[in-house]
């Protein structure tokens, strides 16, 4: 099986490009800037290319059999941005039923299911909810991946210095996931699926709200101490009336802090195994 990794840096991307090239599959890492993606996977093949350029894409995609799509919304765009997972999603379909691919994969979420509860509306979930439904339309095998909340988001995103910023108040608790866990469930995936559809919830072991995995955080964390900032989620939803990263924070947040998550990952476990790592655990490593 030959894979065209589309995202393979960041938070999520570098752990899931890693696991699947110590599996021994055959990677192809797609890059808008070769040079550094060869130098975060010296021993990988990179190949130039850019979701929004559709030549480049058809270009990159020649030999591959699965695409992977690691996409996301950036924190500073506004809807009529151009985006990965609108726009680009788009180019990725055609060039993929142009050049051969069978099967699309692609990194979704739970909590964008939140969309319509409440009354909550965000259109960053209306781009993801659409990006599925171009999949599941495109004629292609496809299997599709719903994350809970990653455990990497305390040190990629949450924690500033000394402190654990958080936003508003979690009432729901969250099936937090270590990245690695869902990297070797990903490579599982790609070792048990032929041309079957399918979708798969990813979730851990244990679920939190954000308060209680603040304390797991707090008193297993080993860089610094570490103590809580909180704010209101009204002054973040007020600030976002005029910039694009205080609107993102709140509308996630409230997301995050209400989606009435449930436990839904047997057959996941069953299908691709069983998650390993605890909160406690990985902050002691984090």
């Amino acid at each position: 099986m030959r894979i065209l990794f589309i995202g393979a840096t960041g938070m999520l991307g570098k752990p899931v490009a890693k696991e699947l090239i110590k599996s021994g599959l055959d990677v192809t890492l797609l890059a808008r800037d070769t040079d550094k993606m060869q130098s975060l996977f010296q021993d990988t093949t990179v190949t130039g290319g850019d979701v929004f350029e559709k030549d480049s894409l058809a270009q990159a995609m020649k030999g591959a059999d699965t695409v992977y799509c690691n996409l996301s919304v950036l924190q500073t765009a506004k809807e009529k941005d151009r985006h990965t997972e609108k726009e680009g999603m788009t180019n990725i379909i055609a060039a993929a039923k142009g050049t051969g691919v069978k099967r699309i994969v692609y990194l979704s979420s739970l909590v964008h299911r939140y969309q319509g509860m409440n009354g909550f509306d965000w259109w960053a979930f209306r781009i993801k909810q659409g990006a599925i439904q171009k999949i599941k339309d495109s004629g292609l095998s496809y299997t599709i991946f719903y994350p809970s909340t990653f455990m990497e988001a305390y040190p990629h995103q949450m924690i500033m210095g000394s402190r654990i910023a958080i936003l508003g108040d979690s009432v729901m608790p969250m099936w937090f996931i270590a990245a690695e866990d869902y990297a070797r469930q990903v490579a599982a995936s790609f070792r048990l699926l032929n041309n079957e559809n399918r979708e798969y919830s990813i979730q851990g072991t244990e679920a939190f709200t954000f308060d209680q995995a603040n304390t797991i955080m707090i008193q297993n964390y080993t860089r610094r101490k570490l103590s809580v900032m909180k704010a209101p989620i009204g002054i973040m939803k007020f600030l976002g009336r005029f910039s694009a990263k205080f609107n993102y924070a709140w509308h996630i947040c409230e997301a995050l802090n209400k989606y009435p998550e449930k436990f839904e990952s047997e057959n996941t476990w069953k299908e691709l195994g069983k998650p390993s790592i605890t909160l406690s655990e990985f902050a002691r490593t984090a």
